[in-house]
């Protein structure tokens, strides 16, 4: 079998059912259809996931660590779609909430991690996050905080709005968390999916012999994980 994996190398019961078929004008047959089992999945602590030496979250979490300088993070949301997938299996009582790391990027990294807790404040992480990435890896337009300030302009925000939330305690408390949260898990590489606090996706463990089938069993990893505690 071939492995599809995307590399995290951005470092520093059934119910049986049933058919109709006709057998003349005045009567039906009924047969059930043979029921097909789901082939068994074992997920396995030190091959799909790593647990790590922290309590579990009360609520079921899903945390992404990305960085707008990792090509890997840009395949995940924008390629492959993988974002997509993750959110899928967040139960209603659940969250999924994205970290910007600093060890990427040189000093534009840390500006980047509180240019994303300004996002999050704002709640425009979707409008900000694909101008950024390819304003970072594609048109390499964004090298200064002012040309991020441009950015949120562009998606929406006001200059004013940018400059306060920037300054604010919120923001300066969410960037730190940020930073705290990378350190405490002693993150090295990115992409890296941490759910309940505790238990980090293997993205060099998922055997599958095509992206659309790593795709789908990374959804399944992230959905056992967060059934765990």
């Amino acid at each position: 079998m071939r492995k599809i994996w995307l590399a995290s190398v951005c470092a520093a019961m059934t119910a049986g059912a049933f058919f109709i078929a006709p057998v003349n004008a005045k009567s039906i047959l009924v047969i059930p259809e043979k029921r097909v089992e789901a082939p068994k999945v074992d997920f396995l602590d030190g091959k799909q996931f790593d647990t790590l030496k922290r309590k579990a979250t009360e609520e079921p979490q899903i945390l992404e660590f990305f960085s707008f300088f990792c090509p890997h993070c840009y395949d995940f949301e924008n390629v492959y779609h993988l974002n997509a997938e993750i959110k899928k299996q967040v139960p209603a009582n659940g969250k999924m909430v994205q970290y910007h790391v600093d060890f990427l990027g040189g000093e534009l990294g840390p500006k980047l991690t509180q240019a994303w807790a300004v996002a999050i404040t704002l709640g425009v992480q979707d409008k900000v996050s694909p101008l950024i990435f390819n304003g970072i890896q594609k048109t390499q337009t964004i090298r200064t905080q002012d040309d991020i300030r441009q950015v949120f302009i562009a998606a929406g925000v006001t200059g004013e709005e940018f400059d306060s939330a920037w300054n604010s305690f919120i923001v300066k408390s969410l960037t730190a968390q940020q930073r705290r949260l990378a350190e405490e898990v002693e993150l090295r590489s990115v992409p890296s999916v941490l759910v309940n606090g505790k238990y980090m996706v293997k993205n060099d463990g998922l055997d599958a012999d095509s992206v659309e089938d790593f795709v789908q069993q990374y959804g399944q990893v992230v959905k056992y994980l967060l059934g765990k505690k």
